[in-house]
């Protein structure tokens, strides 16, 4: 796990900048993605806690818009160049160094969890583990809204990502881990972005009971 987690955070750390000019628009251009979101703060304001992490925040974009949506949203990100612009960008919320199994959070203290894109690069064979984290730190009814790369085969795909090395899953095979951790799924949206990988953009959302 540590080495192919240092190996992922030097490469965000070299493309901080490019980074954050290509994704900072908020998903302007991805409506299907914003919408998820937009419903995912809207059912954790619904629970009464409006604490949420962004797990892999990079550049800090999404957290300011958690923020905007109406929770009390935090970020954390592997890369230290990533939360360092994060900080910059965003002076009024807060942004911290963190691994994702092992979150500097409290049990049960979160109403949710945004994993946008930042559990593609973690081996199929250490998601478990990974998820358990999240689930930990959820509160009963907490939920998780994972956003990933989708394939329609079997078997999660390892593929060259632009920054380092990614993996797609088929939804069913990943809401199984989901459901192994102690999530129920209760909503996934695919949908064909039209790239020239040919994955399909997969939104999950997911209740701790």
């Amino acid at each position: 796990m540590l080495r192919h987690q240092d190996e992922t955070r030097a490469a965000y750390d070299g493309v901080v900048d490019l980074y954050a000019s290509m994704f900072s628009s908020q998903l302007e251009t991805r409506p299907f993605a914003r919408n998820m979101i937009g419903t995912f703060a809207e059912l954790v304001r619904g629970t009464g806690n409006v604490r949420v992490a962004d797990v892999g925040c990079g550049p800090g974009h999404l957290t300011a818009m958690l923020h905007d949506l109406g929770l009390d949203a935090f970020g954390l990100d592997l890369s230290p160049a990533m939360v360092d612009h994060a900080r910059q960008a965003h002076p009024a919320l807060r942004f911290d160094e963190a691994r994702m199994e092992a979150l500097p959070v409290e049990d049960a203290a979160l109403g949710g969890v945004l994993a946008h894109y930042s559990m593609i690069h973690t081996p199929p064979g250490e998601l478990p583990a990974l998820l358990a984290e999240q689930v930990r730190v959820l509160a009963p009814g907490g939920l998780l809204l994972v956003s990933l790369f989708g394939t329609e085969g079997p078997e999660p795909v390892r593929f060259d990502h632009k920054v380092t090395p990614a993996y797609s899953w088929p939804a069913d095979r990943f809401a199984e881990l989901l459901a192994g951790a102690g999530l129920v799924t209760f909503a996934r949206l695919l949908h064909d972005p039209a790239t020239e990988r040919g994955f399909l953009d997969t939104h999950l959302l997911a209740r701790r009971p």
